[in-house]
């Protein structure tokens, strides 16, 4: 996958990224300049340039042309009440 950016992104403003493209859509006048003020210490250009990167990824995902990881359940083998599921479940208040 392309790297996210030339320059470190926290997960603070990763996050932030992520709120503040749901609140400036495409629509929205001076988007990225918004985006850069909401994350902070990001120019509208590394804003804008993060999201070109990711929607590559996310291209390339929906593509096929990056393998899917072959998650296992801890314990695999069994999806009954040992292992994976009953860790799973002595959380639950029952």
């Amino acid at each position: 996958m392309a790297s996210m950016s030339q320059s470190q992104w926290t997960k603070k403003q990763n996050k932030l990224f992520e709120q503040a493209l749901a609140v400036y859509d495409q629509d929205t006048p001076d988007r990225w300049h918004n985006i850069a003020r909401a994350v902070g210490g990001k120019s509208a250009d590394e804003v804008k340039s993060y999201f070109e990167l990711l929607c590559h990824d996310v291209k390339k995902i929906e593509d096929g042309k990056v393998a899917f990881p072959a998650y296992r359940c801890p314990g695999a083998g069994s999806m009954t009440m040992g292992g994976y599921e009953a860790d799973r479940m002595k959380h639950l208040k029952i």
